[in-house]
């Protein structure tokens, strides 16, 4: 299909098909002949295993209400589409008012759902758990949190994907206009280390005070940076900076463009007990993630940037981004000296919300 208005105009009824076989292969072929799925082997959402997932997710609500709309295809996520995802992406029961509560900030204005598909560029929502539904639903936050061998994480991941392929209508080609892709395409699920951090929680930092809750930050892959030496905050935090301040992210033309540093345990002691607090690590690497002005304005000619770092002459500094508050900052992962800056496609806002049914 070529035309996006197309796309956006099928407003298709939820069918129930019946497969004469369970079997991975036959769901697979049924898939794959309407240009479903992730690629991947799935789940056969039967009645039995979706009613179980809506069942352990505690809501008694609808099933049938929308609770977003997702774009571009304008496709409306009730409960019972998200458990179907669920069941197809082999989620445990349990899981879906963290997948529910995804789904809500996907649709956020400031979010730019429409923009993060239909850009050329490689971008993915991130998916961040938070508090008690680490523990209770077993997401790993520590070691290898970005990783395989965690059921919660992958499949969690997993699901959050092939909803914005069959409701959001992000296929690659008409939906996802991504040059290359990447990775985090098929899924992109970590959870913060909350116990392994010196500073609160970070939903605490952007104003939400839930026992649970889930972040989306729309970005590329994350890019490790290590430092296995220094005990000072400084030379941990020159290196996070150095991995911002690069012209081939699609922050460096967006000021406004969001950074989430992932701190690892070791490098957050390491910082912490110097008396550092978040808010120090945001206005640090704030003030050292520059480049001279000269750089941007003969890298790029459309640009998106404040007025004021426009008008800096070509030997200042200018900023990768325009704010403190653009550089967020949690802990996740496990022992051993390493961090990861993960920029964002630019033109997109993160959002955090609370885990509710």
């Amino acid at each position: 299909m070529s035309d996006p208005r197309e796309l956006e105009a099928q407003h298709l009824e939820p069918q129930e098909l019946e497969l004469a076989s369970e079997s991975p292969e036959a769901l697979q072929a049924l898939f794959e002949s309407r240009g479903w799925g992730d690629g991947l082997p799935m789940v056969a959402p039967t009645k039995e295993r979706v009613d179980a997932m809506l069942a352990a997710g505690g809501a008694s609500v609808d099933p049938d209400e929308v609770i977003a709309t997702l774009e571009p295809r304008l496709g409306e996520a009730t409960r019972r589409l998200v458990a179907v995802n669920a069941v197809l992406a082999g989620c445990p029961n349990g899981v879906l008012p963290v997948l529910v509560s995804a789904v809500r900030a996907l649709a956020r204005p400031e979010l730019n759902l429409r923009g993060v598909n239909a850009t050329t560029h490689p971008v993915a929502p991130l998916l961040v758990v938070h508090g008690a539904a680490v523990r209770e639903q077993g997401f790993n936050p520590g070691l290898g949190t970005f990783g395989p061998g965690n059921r919660a994480n992958a499949s969690v991941g997993r699901a959050i994907r092939l909803l914005l392929l069959h409701v959001a209508g992000a296929r690659p080609g008409d939906g996802d206009a991504s040059t290359q892709g990447q990775p985090s395409k098929y899924a992109y699920c970590i959870a913060e280390n909350e116990s392994a951090s010196p500073w609160p929680g970070y939903p605490r930092s952007v104003g939400c005070e839930a026992d649970s809750a889930v972040t989306i930050h729309c970005g590329e892959n994350p890019h490790n940076f290590h430092d296995m030496e220094s005990q000072a905050p400084a030379p941990i935090l020159e290196k996070a900076a150095s991995v911002m301040a690069t012209l081939g992210s699609n922050n460096a033309p967006v000021s406004s463009a969001e950074f989430f540093v992932v701190l690892g345990p070791e490098h957050a002691a390491t910082i912490a007990d110097a008396g550092w607090t978040r808010r120090d690590i945001q206005s640090f690497l704030y003030e050292r993630a520059r480049l001279p002005a000269r750089s941007f304005r003969r890298a790029f000619e459309v640009v998106q940037l404040r007025p004021w770092i426009d008008a800096l002459s070509d030997d200042d500094l200018a900023p990768i981004t325009d704010h403190p508050d653009n550089v967020r900052v949690l802990v996740a992962g496990g022992a051993g000296k390493h961090s990861c800056v993960i920029p964002s496609w630019g033109m997109t806002r993160s959002v955090t919300l609370p885990v509710e049914p």
